[in-house]
Order: C-alpha cells, then sequence, then structure tokens
C-alpha cells in the first residue's frame, strides 16, 4: 500500500497535463446536441465510499491484486472523466463563433461536473476507497472511446467548415483572376493598338513596309504559343508523357529546364503551319489565277479583306474556298490521328475535314484561328515586292547574332567575334520560329541553343 501512497502526486500532476492540452480555436461549426444538453455522469457507486479494512480479512497476495484492480479502474475511469472534458470543453471553444449561449452554458456544466469527479477520484484515492467491480474498468473504457468518438467529429466538423471557407475563397479568388485578366486584355489593347490588325484598315500598297510584317508575325506567334498550350494541355489530360513527346520531335536535344520541352512543340507545329509559306497560296491549286504582274496587289487586297473576317463563319459559308482547303490540309498534317483519338476518343474530325465539311468543336475553332492569322501573314508577304522569304537553320550551326536569336534570353553566353575557340562557340539545337527576310530587313528566326 505504500507503493499506492507514493504515486499520489504524479497523478495529480496527470491530471494538470491533460487539462492544459485542452485548447481549441473557435470556428463557425453548429453544436453538438449531446453537449447542448448534456447527460451528466453518474457517480460509481462501485468506486466511491468503500473500504477493504471493513469488508473482510485478505493475505497478502489477496491485497495485492486488489490493489492493482483499483488502480486499473482508477485509471480507466480518470482517462474517461479526461476524455470527457476535453469533448466538452472542444465544444465550449467552437460554440463562441458564432455565439450559442445555451451550448456554451450546457458544456461548461458538462466540464465543472467532470472536473469535481476528477476531484472525487483524488479524494478516493488518497483515502483507499476504492474497490473495483467487475465491469467498472470496462465501463470506464468504453466511455472514454464514447468521449474521443464525440471529440474526433467535433474535429471534423471544424476541419469541413475549414474547408468550405477555403473552396470559397478559392473560388472568389479565381473569379478576381479572371476579371483581372480580363481587364489587363483591354488595356494591352489599348496601350498596344498595333497588336490589333483593325490598325491596318487606312493601309495602302503603296505605304507598306517591314514593320508592318513584323506587327503581323508577332499577332501570329501569339497564335500559335495559345494553340501549343492548347495542345499540350489535351495531352497532359489524355495521360502522355510529355517527355517521350518532345524528344520525338526534337532527339538527341538536351533541354537545361523542363520548361523548355514547350519549345520543341512550338517547333513541330511552326514547321507545319509555316511549310511551303514560300509559294504562292502555300501550293494549293487556284483557278483562274491572276498573272504574275497581279500578283503583288492580288494579295495585299486578300489580306485586306481577309483581315476582319471571323474564320469559323467563313469556312461554313465557303467550304471549298482556298482558306478552307487551307485549314483542311494543315490539320490533317499537323494534329496526328493518334492525337485526336486520345484527345475525344475518336476521329470523328478528320471523317468530317475529309468530307469536306468542318468540326465545330473549341479545339479546331482554335486551330482555324491560328490557321487565319499564318494565312494572312502568307498574304502580306507576297504584297512585298520582291515577296517576303522565309528561312531556318539546321541544327548543329553555329550561333550568329545577325540572323538568329536564343529563345532563352539569359541561358547562355554568346561570346562575339570569330577568334573565340569553336568549343565556346553555341550550336543551334532547333529552329523555333522560323526567321524571315523582307526586302533589306532581316527578321531574325528563333532557335534553342544545344548544351555544351
Amino acid at each position: 500500500m505504500d507503493t499506492v501512497k507514493s504515486k499520489s502526486s504524479n497523478v495529480t500532476g496527470l491530471v494538470h497535463k491533460f487539462s492544459k492540452v485542452l485548447r481549441f480555436r473557435a470556428t463557425g461549426i453548429s453544436p453538438d446536441d449531446s453537449i447542448r444538453n448534456p447527460k451528466l455522469p453518474e457517480k460509481d457507486e462501485d468506486l466511491t465510499h468503500k473500504v477493504f479494512k471493513n469488508s473482510q480479512s485478505f493475505n497478502g497476495d489477496d491485497e495485492k491484486v486488489i490493489n492493482r484492480e483499483a488502480m486499473e479502474a482508477l485509471i480507466a475511469k480518470l482517462f474517461a472523466n479526461v476524455s470527457a472534458i476535453k469533448a466538452a470543453y472542444a465544444q465550449l471553444q467552437i460554440a463562441q463563433t458564432p455565439y450559442d449561449p445555451d451550448t456554451i452554458q450546457s458544456a461548461d456544466e458538462v466540464v465543472v461536473s467532470e472536473l469535481k469527479n476528477l476531484s472525487e477520484l483524488k479524494q478516493c484515492y488518497l483515502k483507499k476507497q476504492i474497490i473495483p467491480s467487475q465491469n467498472s474498468q470496462m465501463v470506464a473504457e468504453i466511455e472514454e472511446q464514447q468521449n474521443l468518438l464525440k471529440t474526433f467529429d467535433i474535429l471534423s466538423k471544424k476541419l469541413q467548415s475549414q474547408l468550405e471557407l477555403k473552396d470559397s475563397e478559392l473560388i472568389f479568388l479565381r473569379e478576381k483572376f479572371f476579371e483581372s485578366d480580363r481587364q489587363n486584355k483591354t488595356l494591352e489593347k489599348r496601350l498596344n493598338p498595333n497588336n490589333c490588325l483593325s490598325a491596318f484598315d487606312n493601309l495602302h500598297l503603296s505605304a507598306l513596309n517591314p514593320n508592318h510584317f513584323i506587327t503581323v508575325l508577332r499577332h501570329t506567334l501569339k497564335s500559335i504559343r495559345a494553340f501549343v498550350k492548347l495542345m499540350i494541355s489535351g495531352m497532359e489530360s489524355a495521360g502522355w508523357d510529355i517527355d517521350s513527346a518532345s524528344g520525338s520531335i526534337e532527339p538527341d536535344v538536351k533541354f537545361t529546364k523542363p520548361a523548355h520541352r514547350f519549345f520543341a512543340f512550338e517547333s513541330y507545329v511552326c514547321r507545319k503551319m509555316f511549310g511551303d509559306f514560300q509559294n504562292p497560296y502555300f501550293s494549293i491549286p487556284k483557278e483562274n489565277s491572276s498573272k504574275q504582274r497581279h500578283h503583288q496587289r492580288q494579295f495585299f487586297e486578300s489580306f485586306m479583306g481577309f483581315k476582319s473576317i471571323k474564320p469559323t463563319e467563313f469556312l461554313l459559308q465557303n467550304p471549298k474556298s482556298l482558306f478552307g482547303n487551307f485549314c483542311r490540309l494543315k490539320y490533317l498534317s499537323l494534329v496526328h490521328p493518334k492525337m485526336e483519338s486520345s484527345f475525344f476518343g475518336d476521329l470523328n474530325q478528320r471523317t468530317l475535314l475529309n468530307s469536306g465539311e468542318f468540326p465545330a468543336s473549341s479545339f479546331f475553332a482554335e486551330f482555324v484561328e491560328m490557321a487565319k492569322r499564318v494565312w494572312l501573314l502568307h498574304c502580306l508577304g507576297f504584297s512585298f515586292e520582291p515577296e517576303a522569304l522565309i528561312f531556318q537553320v539546321r541544327k548543329g550551326c553555329r550561333f550568329s547574332e545577325v540572323y538568329m536569336e536564343s529563345v532563352v534570353e539569359d541561358g547562355f553566353f554568346f561570346p562575339s567575334g570569330d577568334s573565340s575557340p569553336e568549343i565556346f562557340k553555341p550550336k543551334v539545337g532547333f529552329t523555333v520560329i522560323p526567321g524571315f527576310k523582307v526586302g533589306k530587313t532581316i527578321v531574325q528566326c528563333t532557335v534553342y541553343i544545344s548544351p555544351a
């Protein structure tokens, strides 16, 4: 029994430690009905007001067994009381926001009642007035588990409330982002009117100069990059291996950053869309073609008349036009059947194109917008005398600042002069965007430099 006495202070300290960890932040959660209308715990008569010494005589071994059972019952009851306090105190804190006076009062009563029970347990322990019944320990353990479940339920409601709040904040921020993006685009159009082809409304053939071509080229590249992003997004959604796909486009090229794989797809789209750019109307047969002396003005009039149309509506009204044939041929060349099947689950778009019709999907609409801008750039290029020339550089060529620019602005150091050792002269990995020669003006091609 001396051993039991020596543990008195430890049990008291344990009670204080449990009371210190009962802290919860207040959140807006509906109160627990079991806390709102508490059922105050009944006193366990098996654990109080019974004295061993007056019941019967025990030998030493029986006394040790009873003491051990008494301690186990006491600890079980102690944890049950502490768990009840924890659940009630959690509800007490939560009920403050929004303020619920009834729940606060009922939870406070439970806390006070359980603290009194703890005090009584302490007194029974000190006075050795605990005789365990057959099921007292099991009942206490069940009460502890019930209180823990109640606490976890309160915590789950708290987390659910926080999750709903974060979802609301996310929706608000997403809407704010889209609104800001729309405003930025509006401001960009106002600040940079050259980005809009409406600035060419009063353009005359005699006033045409290379700056007009450069403006339309930038307009075209913006659409190409938008389509490339859409294409990569479709690949990721379909579960494509982007590394393998970019590697199949540009084999043996090491990308310094994973994001640089985008340039391989951009290079692929540019090669397909600008193929046969140097030939009138991309070598598409044209009935009743004009003589060579009318060539320049004819292309300029095509540019002026076509720049303000909506391409999807034009295709519906003119499915057999030169532009319609251009879109059909370029789509079938650019979008591989495997790609289309993985994006849409079928080959219906190819079937429609082969039958002389055009799909109504958003993917094809984005493609047609890109095709329109390439077509306009082609018409404007052939409006010059002589017509604009397109060029690109081979893989492994030395980098030239006259004809090339690096797609990665801060990726490499380019030493100037021919006296630099060959090992320090950067090499072209592949051409991303072709270059153009408009009269005496060189529009540099954009290249990706291979890492040494």
